[in-house]
């Protein structure tokens, strides 16, 4: 009896495993500052504020591990098993992480009565999240029951690449109003260093959103 072997060809050009290890440290980096800035400021008596920062920074670093484990799959068996992680990280937990530290903040404001959407960095933070959970919708139609939701077969697959160039788009939106937050908001900027932000809201997000580019196919 003849045996069948199926063997998995090796994927990825010279310098995409580098260009990974290099935005997982990022996004570590990220996540440790953005962290460490809420841990040593008394987070208890931050109130529910406490909650989004490190619920959006975890949401991000869930965004980057599952734009990661798809880059790059060109092999039915790879891309079923890098589908499967990524939206495990992304709808299963980056979208409920981010909904829910939005879902915070927009109810300590209220707790205060503070207007809402008055700095770019709100502004640009409910579009993304918006966009978000569309882009996480529309992607699940897309594979979901053979795309059966979007027509299936070619219609399916035609939504996906859009759903692709859609998702690259609004990661890099998402970095940007992080960037905006540890930068330039009142908060972050009085309870921080100047090295420690630059590191972990400038730095870092371009290197994130680099490494994740280069890894485009």
């Amino acid at each position: 009896m003849a045996r069948t072997t199926t063997s998995l060809r090796t994927e990825g050009r010279k310098g995409d495993k580098t260009a990974q290890y290099a935005a997982l440290a990022a996004v570590l980096v990220f996540v440790l500052v953005t962290w460490g800035i809420v841990f040593t400021n008394n987070p208890a008596s931050l109130g529910w504020f406490a909650y989004h920062p490190i619920l959006q920074s975890s949401a991000i670093a869930c965004f980057t591990y599952g734009i990661l484990t798809l880059q790059p799959t060109s092999q039915p068996a790879t891309k079923a098993a890098g589908l499967k992680r990524h939206q495990i990280a992304m709808f299963g937990v980056g979208i409920p992480c981010i909904l829910a530290g939005t879902a915070f903040m927009i109810y300590n404001k209220s707790l205060h009565s503070a207007p809402h959407f008055t700095t770019w960095h709100g502004t640009f933070g409910i579009i993304a999240v918006i966009w978000l959970v569309a882009q996480a919708l529309i992607g699940g139609a897309s594979v979901w029951f053979g795309g059966a939701a979007l027509g299936g077969g070619m219609k399916a697959k035609a939504v996906w690449k859009y759903h692709r160039l859609s998702g690259y788009i609004v990661f890099s939106l998402t970095l940007f109003t992080a960037y905006l937050a540890g930068t330039w908001s009142t908060w972050v900027t009085h309870h921080s260093d100047f090295l420690v932000r630059l590191v972990g809201y400038t730095i870092a997000p371009l290197a994130i959103l680099f490494a994740t580019y280069t890894r485009i196919r």
